[in-house]
């Protein structure tokens, strides 16, 4: 691949014997000359490249619409019975023994009766897409937005289904899509990381940090979670008080040698070049990071649209906001996550007892803020050329977990995600589950046809954005995904 060919290039430029550090210095700064001109004509060429200075592919083979993504990912499987996906067979059938599909896809084993939906459903804005009452303010959205109605997951396991949604995989330790983007596009602010997750402030989510891994992509392409819980978001990047400016500086110009030896003396270590642009990230958010983390800044009238003093939704409304201001500055991806792992009273979407006291309290935290994010992209005039993702990992079950129970099970064959913004078709909806949501209807889409799709609206092939790991030319979507061109704007 083309980090292989810039490799070469860097030990021909003399042997590793007579490298000294002057001469190493030299000739790296005519090598990074070269390899920058020649990302500028591969550009022209479209073509891949090697963007040295941060160990990214750049890859974009075609103008997409997308320059940035933010995606809110919501923990636990959130219903599409109870949410997006309208199906008045239920009401009919409500009560009723589901019968002659199959087997049992609910991850506890327990079939009940089928339930209707718990909440009324309404035809909303000029497109007419039916969402129930529990989201009143994602229901003035609809128009700005495209639903998947027909989405297909793997896994009906929390922890492989949240691997899937993010990395394409259900095991563990593969590049999640933040990473890939990363790795692919580069960062278009070099004093803030490409790629940031905003947990939960009541913890993390199934498989906790693997989730924004960068597996066996260089380490500078993982995603930087911040401590959404603390007032600090970042940690230790304060200076301690008992550190003088001076010593710092003083430190800094001694690792800077130390690290310059070890380069000229072991040419083409990636790992180590990897290692150092995380460093040297780090030290310049000492100064980007509380700017862009403060929402003090931001005026009462929306800090009052995110609802960040409202109790129920406080902690997630500031990451929604300061997922805004992080986008505004340059920060290609931003993972917003609703939810936590497991727990009791549970902290997601997870509504194995009793949905509606589930859902109820976790729209809450969730409805207002993502329209509001919403809202607050449009009036800012970053929504034409910013993808808008919200997704979860699988649904939940037309039946009821067990019999007299109120409860739904974890539903992988058939459940709702939706996009918006650039690229998208607004006020649209694409494929369908069964009259009971039991099952996909018509146009099948899989997790790897989700992500072809995304890469897509920011102008990169999937099939072509590809990384060289133990004799396998890995990639996001496998050797899957389908570009689900229906609904491109």
């Amino acid at each position: 691949m083309s980090s292989n060919r810039f490799n070469f290039a860097i030990n021909s430029s003399s042997s590793a014997t007579d490298l000294s550090r002057r001469n190493f210095l030299s000739s790296s700064v005519g090598g990074l000359g070269s390899v920058a001109l020649a990302w500028l004509m591969s550009r022209e060429a479209g073509v891949a490249s090697v963007d040295s200075a941060n160990g990214s592919l750049r890859v974009p083979l075609f103008a997409g619409k997308a320059k940035r993504v933010v995606q809110v990912f919501c923990c636990g499987g959130v219903s599409h019975l109870d949410t997006f996906d309208h199906k008045p067979e239920l009401e009919r059938m409500h009560g009723k023994a589901m019968v002659g599909r199959g087997e049992n896809l609910g991850f506890f084993g327990q079939p009940g009766m089928l339930m209707k939906s718990l909440y009324p459903f309404r035809q909303r804005g000029q497109s007419g897409a039916w969402v129930s009452d529990l989201l009143p303010h994602l229901a003035g959205c609809v128009d700005d937005l495209c639903f998947i109605h027909s989405m297909y997951a793997k896994s009906n396991n929390h922890t492989p289904a949240t691997f899937q949604m993010n990395s394409g995989f259900t095991l563990n330790g593969f590049p999640c899509m933040g990473a890939w983007l990363s790795y692919g596009l580069g960062t278009e602010n070099e004093n803030l990381p490409a790629f940031v997750v905003l947990p939960d402030p009541r913890g993390l989510p199934a498989g906790g940090s693997i989730n924004w891994t960068s597996g066996f992509l260089p380490a500078n392409h993982q995603g930087v979670p911040f401590r959404t819980q603390s007032t600090e978001p970042v940690a230790d990047l304060r200076l301690p008080s008992t550190i003088s400016v001076s010593d710092r500086d003083a430190d800094m110009r001694f690792l800077k040698s130390m690290n310059q030896e070890f380069a000229a003396s072991s040419p083409g270590d990636q790992a180590f070049a990897a290692r150092l642009r995380s460093y040297e990230l780090a030290a310049r958010m000492q100064s980007s990071i509380p700017e862009a983390t403060r929402l003090e800044a931001e005026s009462e009238s929306t800090q009052r649209m995110y609802g960040i003093n409202e109790e129920a939704n406080k902690g997630f409304g500031k990451n929604c906001l300061m997922a805004r201001r992080l986008l505004e500055r340059g920060v290609r991806f931003v993972q917003i996550i609703n939810g936590g792992a497991f727990g009791s009273p549970r902290i997601n979407w997870d509504g194995h007892e009793n949905l509606r006291e589930n859902h109820d309290t976790q729209a809450a935290t969730m409805d207002k803020p993502v329209a509001a994010l919403i809202q607050d992209l449009k009036q800012r005039g970053m929504f034409e050329d910013t993808l808008f993702v919200w997704s979860t990992e699988f649904g939940r079950g037309p039946a009821t977990q067990g019999v007299g129970a109120s409860g739904r099970d974890h539903h992988p064959t058939a459940f709702t995600c939706f996009m918006g913004g650039a690229g998208v078709k607004p006020g649209y909806r694409y494929g369908a589950s069964d009259e009971i949501g039991y099952a996909v209807g018509e146009n099948t889409v899989t997790v790897p046809d989700f992500h072809a799709t995304i890469l897509h609206l920011l102008g990169i092939d999937h099939e072509k954005l590809t990384f060289y790991h133990n004799g396998v030319k890995r990639r996001l979507t496998d050797v899957h995904g389908q570009v689900v061109r229906p609904i491109l704007a």
